[in-house]
């Protein structure tokens, strides 16, 4: 089983990139998020074409949206409204083996890493703290899930490009790695991601738009992901970020993760 992660940034913008990354890598399911779309207007028949038989999908105008596709049957799974508030960050499906697949888009939190003066920031850490409680609670030993997605936190210090000024960008600021590693234990969680490429080598999935040459410059974070519980870390057979996309014509600035599955289909 193959599945892919992206942060596709306006699912209609690049749609023409998600057909090439499809055709090219054949993903057995497909999580987005930042699709940008509400869901009357989402091109399903683009990705009825692409063999995608089945989808779940939520989505809102200019903004955030989360959609998973996939070729293997699925029913929804339970899913929630974080924080309070339906801005379409979540989906959850489990397929006919069992394994609960889970789509996030957790709130970037703003440029001021300070919840006294930045909304946002607190928003962001209030989505987290949600996340961990409900994990927690919803724990047992042989649960089969799969969390995935742009979580808008580079949590090692390998995972951005230097440690020491990053510190207090959001994104990778303490706080922020305190709140993710509670979401990490809520569930042992095991980061698929760097199951392959383990520190300290440097793992990245976004570089700014900024950057004239993002590969010459390489200011990277990593800021999406691929979790496992225990009972699916032996099925974990290869994981992939796909720099190319990254390099077409008015890409996103996520590249897409690929991490494939041994005995899951």
């Amino acid at each position: 089983m193959r599945l892919a992660t992206w942060n596709v940034n306006s699912v209609r913008a690049r749609l023409a990139h998600v057909e090439q990354f499809v055709a090219q890598h054949q993903p057995d399911i497909l999580c987005l998020q930042e699709t940008k779309v509400t869901d009357n207007e989402f091109p399903l028949k683009a990705f009825a074409k692409m063999g995608f038989v089945h989808h779940a999908i939520a989505g809102q105008k200019s903004y955030n949206g989360v959609a998973i596709f996939s070729k293997l049957p699925f029913v929804p799974s339970e899913s929630k409204e974080w924080c309070g508030k339906d801005d379409k960050r979540h989906l959850a499906v489990t397929l006919e083996n069992g394994v609960e697949v889970h789509n996030f888009y957790v709130p970037a939190g703003g440029d001021v890493p300070d919840v006294t003066l930045n909304e946002k920031f607190a928003h962001k850490l209030d989505f987290m703290t949600e996340m961990s409680n409900w994990f927690t609670e919803r724990r047992t030993e042989d649960n089969k899930l799969i969390l995935v997605g742009d979580l808008n936190v580079a949590p090692l210090e390998t995972d951005v490009w230097n440690h020491k000024q990053l510190l207090k960008v959001v994104s990778h600021t303490p706080i922020e790695v305190e709140h993710m590693a509670r979401i990490y234990d809520s569930h042992d969680w095991i980061d698929a991601m760097r199951h392959f490429v383990p520190e300290p080598e440097p793992l990245y999935s976004w570089w700014s738009y900024r950057a004239r040459d993002w590969r010459a410059s390489n200011r990277g974070r990593r800021l999406d992901h691929v979790w496992v519980t225990p009972a699916l870390k032996s099925h974990l057979k290869r994981m992939e970020i796909t720099l190319d996309a990254r390099d077409w014509e008015k890409p996103s600035d996520h590249a897409p993760v690929i991490v494939d599955f041994t005995n899951l289909r």
